[in-house]
């Protein structure tokens, strides 16, 4: 079971990662998502870049992973968004079962 757990790179703009991880979260493709600011340092296009940016921390199953990475592509404003996951390989007993259920499906609005 420990193999079916990821956690999924991704940055974003500050004035976008918020909407970013409402809308994975929301729609059932990820349990819960961390923001930190960070400061990226990055070639693009052949030049050397530097910009604040959010590091999203998505903790997911490994099944969402496609769907996921797909709808990152979709909505994100970058034109090549980073999608980077790593396996869980341990964990809370607890924790974990929690994702598995967060993840089950959409999270219906509230009324």
């Amino acid at each position: 079971m420990r193999g079916d757990f990821v956690v999924v790179l991704t940055t974003a703009p500050p004035n976008g990662s918020g909407r970013l991880a409402r809308l994975i979260v929301g729609e059932g493709l990820a349990a819960c998502v961390n923001i930190s600011q960070v400061r990226s340092t990055y070639l693009w296009e052949g030049e050397v870049k530097e910009e604040a940016e959010d590091l999203l921390i998505i903790k997911t199953m490994k099944e969402k992973l496609e769907p996921l990475a797909s709808r990152i592509r979709e909505v994100h404003p970058y034109d090549l968004p980073e999608i980077i996951a790593l396996p869980i390989r341990g964990g809370d007993d607890g924790y974990l079962d929690w994702v598995s259920r967060s993840v089950g499906g959409p999270i219906p609005p509230k009324e």
